[in-house]
C-alpha cells in the first residue's frame, strides 16, 4: 500500500512536471522559444533586412516544364534512332540520293579522284594509325584456334558462297551481277570493332577477338583481291595489269605510313584516341561518300538487275550467313570444347565480314565496272545482318559461357576429388 501510494505521488508530480511552462533551470519555455512567423511575414522581414539579396520565390506553376508534345517525342525518337544506326540511316540516304540524280557523283564529284584515291586513302591512314600490330605477337599461343578462324573466315566462307551462287546462276534463280557481288563479299575479311564489341557483349574471349581482327585485315589486303580473282578471274573487267599498283598506292601505303605513325609518333596517336569518336565519324563519312558514287555511277547506265533480283539475294545472303553460323559452332564445339570463351569469338570471327574493309577494295579493284554497285550490295546486306544476329545471340552467349565454365570448374573438381566451390 505504502509504495502504491509512492508511486502514484510520483505519477502526480511527474504529471504536473509535464505541464509547467519552465524548464530544469527554471526558466520560462515560452520566453525561451522562438515565435513562429508565416512565410509571408518571415520573407518580409527578410527583404527589410536586405533587400538586394533576397528574391522573391518564383512561381512552381512558371518553373514546371512543359510537358513533351507529341512532335518533340517523335523528333526524340529519331534522334535515339539515328545515334544507334547512323550508318544504316546514312547508307539507305546515299543510296536513295544516288538514284535520284546519278550524274552528281557520277560525274560532277569527279569520283576518280575523290572517291576511288582521297577517301580510300583516308579510310586506310586512319585504319593503320589505329591499328595495333604489337598484339599481334601476344596471342600466337593460340596458333591453333587463330588459324581455324582465318582459314573458315576466308577460304570456308567463301568457297561456299561461290558453290551455292553458281547453282543458283545456273538454276536462274539470281543475277549474275549480284551473285558475284555475293562472292566478293564473301572473299573480304573479317571486321574489326563489330567482332569486338559483339565478343565483349557476349563474355568472349577479346584478346582472340583483337588479334583476328587485326591479322585478318592486314592479310585481307592481299588475300582479298586474290580469292576474288582466283573465283571470278577477269569476267568483271579487271585490270590485272594495274590491280595490285592501285591496291598498292591506295590500300597498303596508307596503312604502312599509319603504322609508322603509330609507332613513332605518339601525340599523333593520343590525339586521335582522344578524339576518337570524330576520326571514327570521318571514316564512316568517306565510306558513305564512296558508297554513294559508286551506286551513281551504278544507276547512270542500263541495268538488268530488278527489285525482285535483290529481295532474292537478300534471301539468299540471310541463308548463308545463318548456315554459316551454326557451321562454324559446330566446328568450334568439336576443336575446342572445353574453351566456352573462344568458341563464342569464334563464332563471329569466322562468319563476320568488313564493310570498312570490302568496300574501298571492291571500288579499287572495279573502278571502272559499271556494275560495281551491284558487287557491292550484296555485303552491304551482309553487314547489318550480322550485327542483327549477333546482338540477339550476344546475351544468350554470355550465358552459355557462365553455364559451361561452372560445368568445366565442377567437372575439374570431381576429377581431382575436391568439393566443388
Amino acid at each position: 500500500m505504502i509504495n502504491d501510494n509512492k508511486s502514484n505521488v510520483s505519477q502526480e508530480a511527474t504529471d504536473e512536471n509535464e505541464q509547467l511552462p519552465f524548464d530544469e533551470a527554471g526558466q520560462d519555455k515560452k520566453e525561451c522559444e522562438a515565435p513562429v512567423l508565416s512565410p509571408d511575414v518571415s520573407s518580409k522581414l527578410m527583404k527589410l533586412v536586405n533587400p538586394e539579396t533576397i528574391e522573391e520565390p518564383a512561381d512552381e506553376s512558371e518553373n514546371e516544364p512543359a510537358p513533351p508534345t507529341g512532335i518533340r517525342v517523335f523528333g526524340a525518337c529519331l534522334c535515339t534512332f539515328y545515334t544507334k544506326n547512323s550508318f544504316l540511316v546514312l547508307l539507305l540516304l546515299a543510296i536513295l540520293l544516288a538514284y535520284a540524280y546519278p550524274p552528281l557523283g557520277a560525274t560532277y564529284l569527279a569520283p576518280k579522284v575523290t572517291a576511288t584515291w582521297i577517301a580510300v586513302m583516308i579510310i586506310f591512314l586512319l585504319s593503320g594509325i589505329k591499328l595495333k600490330s604489337e598484339e599481334l605477337s601476344k596471342s600466337f599461343q593460340q596458333l591453333r584456334f587463330n588459324l581455324f578462324v582465318q582459314v573458315f573466315n576466308f577460304f570456308v566462307v567463301s568457297s561456299v558462297v561461290y558453290g551455292f551462287s553458281r547453282l543458283m546462276l545456273h538454276l536462274g534463280a539470281l543475277n549474275r551481277s549480284l551473285a558475284d557481288g555475293m562472292v566478293i563479299s564473301a572473299s573480304v575479311p573479317i571486321t574489326v570493332n563489330m567482332v569486338l564489341v559483339l565478343t565483349t557483349s557476349a563474355n568472349g574471349d577479346e584478346a582472340a577477338a583483337i588479334f583476328n581482327a587485326a591479322f585478318g585485315n592486314l592479310t585481307g589486303v592481299f588475300l582479298s583481291p586474290a580469292l576474288i580473282l582466283m573465283y571470278l578471274g577477269v569476267s568483271g573487267n579487271v585490270a590485272l595489269g594495274n590491280i595490285f599498283f592501285k591496291l598498292g598506292m591506295r590500300v597498303v601505303l596508307p596503312i604502312a605510313i599509319g603504322q609508322i605513325i603509330h609507332r613513332y609518333s605518339p601525340k599523333i596517336v593520343d590525339y586521335i584516341k582522344t578524339n576518337k569518336k570524330q576520326f571514327s565519324k570521318v571514316q564512316e563519312y568517306c565510306l558513305i561518300f564512296i558508297i554513294y558514287t559508286v551506286f551513281c555511277k551504278t544507276f547512270s547506265v542500263e541495268r538488268d538487275t530488278t527489285a525482285k533480283d535483290a529481295f532474292i539475294m537478300i534471301s539468299f545472303v540471310l541463308l548463308l550467313l545463318t548456315s554459316m553460323m551454326i557451321l562454324a559452332w559446330f566446328g568450334l564445339k568439336l576443336c575446342f570444347p572445353t574453351q566456352p570463351k573462344l568458341r563464342v569469338m569464334g563464332l563471329f570471327g569466322c562468319t563476320h565480314k568488313s564493310v570498312a574493309m570490302g568496300v574501298p577494295l571492291i571500288n579499287a579493284i572495279y573502278e571502272d565496272d559499271p556494275l560495281v554497285g551491284f558487287y557491292t550490295l550484296p555485303l552491304l546486306v551482309w553487314h547489318p545482318m550480322q550485327l542483327v544476329l549477333g546482338s540477339f545471340l550476344a546475351p544468350r552467349l554470355s550465358k552459355f559461357v557462365k553455364a559451361e565454365e561452372e560445368r568445366l570448374n565442377l567437372n575439374i573438381n570431381e576429377e581431382e576429388g575436391q568439393p566443388s566451390v
